[in-house]
């Protein structure tokens, strides 16, 4: 099985106009597609650093080449990392936001909503929360908000009260035993369309995704060099949504930053107008890639 396929890997390594002699961070190496051809551009001197939560990924795909250091941990703390190996700045950040091929067929991950496998979802398997604890722990309010914000599920009110009927009646273990509250809540087979919302909304509560990114923008203003870039890859309108008014505002909101004499805060040029997505010839290759989101800032 093929680890993951890197998605939009041309238009997100010409997006970071890469220096030869400059230092990069790959914040998310997954199958390491990304950090291989960062590392065909660079020369002696380059340095590529490239992170993941998942011990599996670098095992599965280590790259031996002496520009390249593999760091095994969550890319909001890559601040923490570059500073104890003596890097002050960096001249591009490369964050691919999607979860990797591997993690979502090698079944007892538990991301999948096919087959039966217990649902876990950790992107790092030693992280104490796992998507069992959420289904069959979370209050009313707080299932509602996860489903409706990470999930896009509209009115989640009446299907957490059924939710949270069944797990006091039995508790929900298996991907199956969550579809078949699903299944019963809807008086049908649901859609695998709707099926991916549930799941996703868990997973990105699971692995606390939208607060990393978040911490992870923040961050990418200091430690970029002047003219370095940002490139980020992201699946889901939510994500999409953070990442542009980021790069387009310098703020998570639709309007920018400003201090107490009204002058705004300016982080980035905007190298996108409109994010780059797929091509279709990609998208028969790669059918997962079909949702993804390129968007590009360069540091002002």
């Amino acid at each position: 099985m093929k680890y993951h396929v890197p998605v939009l890997l041309k238009e997100s390594i010409e997006g970071l106009s890469i220096k030869p002699k400059g230092t990069y961070l790959d914040l998310t190496f997954g199958g390491g597609g990304h950090s291989a051809k960062i590392l065909e551009k660079l020369s002696d001197g380059g340095k590529l650093l490239s992170f993941d939560t998942d011990e599996d990924a670098f095992l599965r795909n280590k790259i031996n080449n002496k520009k390249i250091e593999l760091v095994k941990s969550n890319f909001k703390f890559f601040d923490n990392h570059i500073k104890q190996r003596g890097i002050q700045k960096v001249d591009g950040i490369l964050a691919d936001l999607g979860v990797s091929s591997y993690q979502i067929d090698k079944e007892e991950r538990g991301f999948t909503y096919q087959g039966k496998t217990k649902m876990d979802m950790r992107m790092n398997t030693k992280d104490s929360i796992d998507a069992i604890e959420v289904i069959n722990t979370y209050d009313q309010e707080k299932l509602e908000d996860i489903f409706f914000k990470y999930g896009d599920i509209q009115k989640p009110k009446k299907i957490v009260k059924e939710i949270i009927k069944e797990r006091q009646k039995k508790k929900i273990v298996d991907n199956t035993d969550f579809v078949e509250v699903l299944n019963n809540i809807f008086k049908t087979n649901i859609s695998f369309k709707l099926l991916s919302k549930f799941f996703q909304a868990i997973r990105i509560e699971v692995n606390d995704e939208i607060n990393s990114l978040k911490i992870m923008l923040k961050k990418s203003v200091d430690y970029l060099n002047s003219k370095g870039r940002l490139v980020v890859i992201s699946y889901h309108s939510l994500e999409d949504r953070i990442v542009k008014n980021f790069i387009n505002k310098s703020s998570f909101s639709s309007d920018y930053n400003k201090d107490i004499y009204g002058v705004k805060d300016e982080f980035f040029l905007k190298i996108t107008k409109k994010p780059i997505i797929p091509s279709s010839d990609e998208i028969n290759v790669n059918p997962r890639s079909r949702s993804a989101k390129l968007r590009i800032g360069e540091r002002l």
